[in-house]
């Protein structure tokens, strides 16, 4: 079964057109290295919970909007040796005060396929 990272951060709404060029230029590398696919959603039905949810989870301030991604993998293996790959491409060094985003508030982690039709 494959192998899935996913990603759930908040990026303020004024600044998407800049986080799609950046997660379509991050897309290409990560399928160039061997990802079998590459995600991003924008939220569009997501509200606030009582005890959780995905705004509470990344702490959602006015003004932004909640993403949801994932890159999937022949294996964990593959993940690790994709990723690396990916970390060392001079196309994606940018200084990280220049990101559209908050990365403190990104929940992020890597799973083992459980169920699959």
């Amino acid at each position: 079964m494959s192998y899935v990272d996913g990603f759930v951060l908040a990026v303020p709404t004024a600044n998407l057109a800049a986080y799609r060029r950046l997660a379509r230029k991050a897309g290409k590398i990560w399928m160039e290295n061997g990802a079998l696919a590459y995600h991003e959603c924008v939220a569009d039905d997501v509200k606030p919970g009582k005890l959780t949810s995905f705004p509470q989870a990344v702490k959602l301030k006015d003004g932004e909007t909640v993403l949801f991604s994932w890159i999937v993998y022949r294996s964990r293996r593959e993940r690790d040796r994709i990723n690396k790959a990916v970390m060392a491409d001079p196309r994606l060094r940018n200084d990280p005060n220049a990101m559209p985003f908050d990365a403190a508030r990104m929940i992020f982690g890597g799973f083992k396929e459980f169920v699959r039709f």
